[in-house]
């Protein structure tokens, strides 16, 4: 979102003063960087829910595929370890999609209606801004009709003019000084809008985190072998290892 004034020539009077304008681009600038914040944050939240879903799924793919094996028909052990991993797998996937669907309604909804709500105020802005260059416009043809000579043609023209000017003058008056007072609210209510989104969002993890302890804990018991280390483990890996490659159709030429 950005702002670019637009450019005409300037009356001789100040008609906004400078600390007025100040405030307001101060005001519109932090607004502008809501913006960006908000849609930011709500596409790295979809990415992130996407990735979510895409792993438990790729995980239960994979148990799925080696409870498949015929491995597993040949050897009972192997079919109760799988058959674990496929059931954990299965319901890390259904806490996943619990979370998921919980961020996308309280987490992402509410960005998303929270980002619907800037082209509206772009617009009053917008508008505030083409009614300041009426303003400008008018005032400078005021100010063209009060340094000539006050003739009566030219006094009819300067009063058609300043009958013009009143009427823009007070709009922009209006538009400005309503923009101004509300700005600032609608930029302090974002605290008090996305608190609740954010407790839920990590209220929903904690949830998830504390159910995939419970989920593979049970699943370690149910596949640990007592009294092996991951040291004595990987030896015996590289013991069966090297019995394979012992074997005359894998051995080197």
């Amino acid at each position: 979102m950005s702002w670019i004034p637009f450019k005409i020539g300037q009356p001789k009077k100040q008609i906004v003063p400078k600390t007025v304008e100040r405030d307001f681009e101060r005001e519109y600038g932090k607004l502008q960087q809501l913006e960006d914040q908000t849609k930011k944050l709500q596409k790295d939240m979809k990415k992130s829910t996407d990735a979510d879903v895409a792993m438990s799924k790729s995980a239960v793919k994979i148990s799925s595929d080696l409870l498949s094996n015929p491995l597993c028909e040949q050897d009972p052990s192997f079919l109760a370890m799988v058959t674990a991993l496929d059931t954990a797998m299965k319901r890390m996937d259904s806490f996943n999609q619990e979370k998921v669907n919980q961020i996308q309604k309280t987490v992402i909804e509410p960005l998303k209606k929270f980002s619907s709500v800037f082209p509206s105020l772009n617009m009053a802005v917008k508008r505030r801004e083409q009614t300041l260059q009426d303003y400008k416009r008018l005032q400078s043809k005021v100010e063209k009709y009060e340094e000539k000579e006050k003739t009566g043609p030219i006094l009819a023209k300067l009063h058609q003019a300043r009958e013009e000017l009143r009427p823009v003058k007070e709009d922009f008056e209006a538009k400005n000084k309503q923009l101004l007072e509300e700005m600032p609210k609608f930029y302090s209510s974002r605290i008090d809008y996305f608190e609740p989104s954010f407790e839920s969002l990590i209220r929903a993890q904690v949830v998830y985190y504390t159910e995939m302890h419970k989920i593979f804990g049970d699943l370690t018991e149910q596949i640990d072998e007592p009294g092996l280390t991951d040291e004595q483990r990987e030896k015996e890996n590289e013991a069966k290892l090297s019995e394979l490659r012992a074997l005359s159709i894998v051995a080197d030429d």
